[in-house]
C-alpha cells in the first residue's frame, strides 16, 4: 500500500445529515454502483472534491461537505491513484476505519447544473466501461 502524503485536514462528501461525533463507517452500498457493498470509507484533503462527492452522492438529501478525522490507518485511494491518474492528484484515501465528523463545511463551491450533469454523464459512462470496477 502506497503511504498517504496528507496529514489533513480531510473531508467527506455526503448528502446524509450528520452531527459533530458521528462517525462514518464502511460496510454501505457505493453510490457508483449500488450492488457493491463497500469495504472502506473514502475521503479527501480536497474540499471541492468532497463537495463533488457530495453532490454525486445517492439519495435525496442536500450535498454536504464534513471535515472528518480518521480513526486508524488509512491508504491512497487505489480506484484513482496510478490507476486513472499518475500520483494522487485528487487527494482520495480509504480506510477501513470509522472517520469522525469533526464539523461541516458550508462555503464549499457548489457546482453549476450543466457541470453536474457533464460529471454525471462521465460518471456513467466511465461505469459502462470495463475500466470502470471498483477496487474494493
Amino acid at each position: 500500500m502506497n503511504q498517504p502524503l496528507d496529514e489533513g485536514p480531510f473531508f467527506h462528501g455526503t448528502k446524509a445529515n450528520l452531527r459533530v461525533g458521528d462517525l462514518l463507517r464502511a460496510g454501505f452500498r457505493s453510490n457508483y454502483r449500488p450492488e457493491v457493498v463497500m469495504n472502506h470509507i473514502y475521503f479527501t484533503a480536497l474540499q471541492n472534491g468532497a463537495g463533488l462527492a457530495a453532490e454525486l452522492a445517492a439519495g435525496d438529501g442536500a450535498p454536504r461537505v464534513y471535515t472528518v478525522e480518521p480513526t486508524g490507518i488509512f491508504e491512497n485511494d487505489p480506484n484513482v491513484t496510478d490507476k486513472k491518474f499518475p500520483g494522487n492528484p485528487t487527494r482520495s484515501y480509504r480506510s477501513n476505519a470509522p472517520l469522525r465528523i469533526v464539523g461541516e463545511i458550508t462555503g464549499w463551491t457548489r457546482l453549476a447544473p450543466e457541470e453536474l450533469q457533464a460529471w454525471k454523464d462521465r460518471l456513467t459512462a466511465l461505469l459502462a466501461d470495463e475500466r470502470g470496477e471498483i477496487i474494493n
